[in-house]
């Protein structure tokens, strides 16, 4: 505990010296050191990709898996600290009261920029089971990362638009054999299943072209979920719904690393999965497939009230303290 103490004071320290440096200079020394992190654990995180490639063994292969995710969890820490060092946000973090480490989850959240991941990993830290994250494919062609995305058994998920599955019609469905794929290797140990339901960053470019019902989010897209709950074979019966505001306004990564973001908010929600979702025929099951999305629908309106809430309470905040009225924010 003492040394805890003596690294946080430490950390606080560097903090405040960093902090004052310009924007740019900022930016990219939180990016050096991040990358640095990257660099110090791809070594021993490719070793055992390799040896899990070399060793067909299935029970090195479950060890194996646990040995990279206790890596990656040490180059996670790694980075929090990197941004903590030259970043001064406050967070406003509420709802992880109730989650354990053995259980399976699937965590849902709205997406508005790279930074949400980021936002993810400070919020859940190491309070929920190991997190797997759906990937585009051309992620995987990302040097170092993209290997120990793969030692990590993370799906690459890849995007066909209906004018190209129309001409190709034998691709139709492959997202959701990966889908199937992958997750029946999270079958031996919790997991936390993450995706973006919504499919792609939030934009009010995108929101007008799908004339989205909803203020602050996109349509959702329900069926990679309905498919990873089947292949889950009942082992996931909790979504944790992650809502993420930046009152601030929209940010860009570059943004986040200037240390131009000065509050995030996060309020995280557990649903327990309806008994008649766990299993279930999504692509060819109509009745099955409307109720899966009317619930979904139901979720996704809650989130939007949410959200619309959330600035407003901030709104007010920033008001009273302008007026030299005393409103505390949670952190």
């Amino acid at each position: 505990m003492a040394a805890t103490s003596i690294i946080n004071k430490k950390v606080r320290s560097v903090c405040l010296m960093l902090s004052f440096l310009p924007g740019c200079i900022l930016g990219i020394t939180c990016l050096g050191l991040v990358a640095a992190d990257t660099l110090f654990w791809a070594l021993p995180l490719h070793i055992l990709a390799f040896s899990k490639l070399i060793i067909p063994c299935q029970r090195w292969q479950i060890r194996c898996a646990r040995y990279t995710m206790k890596l990656v969890r040490a180059w996670i820490w790694g980075v929090l600290v990197s941004l903590k060092i030259g970043l001064k946000i406050n967070w406003d973090i509420k709802g992880l009261s109730g989650v354990k480490h053995n259980e399976w989850y699937f965590l849902n959240s709205n997406h508005q920029s790279s930074t949400d991941i980021v936002v993810l990993l400070k919020a859940l830290g190491t309070r929920l089971p190991f997190p797997k994250f759906f990937l585009k494919k051309e992620l995987a062609l990302i040097p170092v990362l993209g290997t120990a995305f793969w030692a990590l058994d993370y799906p690459f998920m890849k995007r066909y638009s209906k004018k190209y599955l129309a001409k190709n019609p034998g691709k139709k469905g492959k997202d959701l054999e990966t889908t199937k794929k992958m997750c029946r290797r999270y079958l031996h140990t919790p997991v936390t299943i993450l995706n973006f339901i919504e499919g792609t960053r939030f934009s009010n470019k995108k929101h007008r072209i799908q004339d989205s019902p909803y203020r602050h989010l996109l349509k959702p897209k329900a069926g990679g979920f309905a498919f990873a709950l089947n292949a889950m074979d009942g082992k996931i019966r909790k979504m944790l719904d992650v809502t993420i505001v930046y009152p601030d306004g929209p940010i860009r990564f570059w943004d986040f690393l200037c240390g131009r973001v000065s509050h995030i908010i996060v309020r995280v929600k557990e649903h327990m999965i309806p008994e008649r979702f766990l299993h279930g025929n999504y692509p060819d099951d109509p009745e099955f497939r409307e109720a899966f999305q009317a619930w979904i629908r139901d979720v996704w309106l809650e989130k939007d009230k949410l959200i619309d809430e959330l600035l407003n309470k901030n709104e007010n905040i920033t008001d009273s303290s302008r007026n030299g009225t005393s409103a505390g924010i949670p952190v």
